[in-house]
């Protein structure tokens, strides 16, 4: 492996750990901002209230949705701009340059 492709390996799998800290961080601050609003809805709920609204879970259930897609994307697929996409992009640029700097 030359220097060029370290370079490539190293700048997926720097991509990869950026796109893996994102969705942790995502993951973390879900959790802490739904337990801090569900535990606000029991606390300050009336006695008769049921804590089992949607209403009390409304929050978490869509962005739940988020986090799920986020970590599809994370995780599995690329739904737009995927891997093959990158590296098909990245080829087309490289070949431009080299016929640039061999015309010249």
């Amino acid at each position: 492996m030359n220097n060029f492709d370290q370079e490539i390996a190293y700048e997926a799998a720097r991509k990869r750990v950026k796109k893996l800290k994102g969705f942790y961080i995502h993951l973390l601050v879900y959790l802490v901002v739904n337990v801090m609003i569900i535990y606000a809805n029991y606390t300050y709920s009336k006695n008769n209230a049921s804590l089992f609204e949607f209403r009390n879970f409304s929050t978490a259930f869509w962005w739940g949705i988020g986090l799920v897609a986020h970590g599809l994307n994370v995780f599995t697929i690329d739904l737009i701009f995927g891997k093959e996409w990158e590296k098909r992009k990245i080829r087309e640029l490289m070949n431009s340059e080299k016929e640039k700097n061999d015309f010249v």
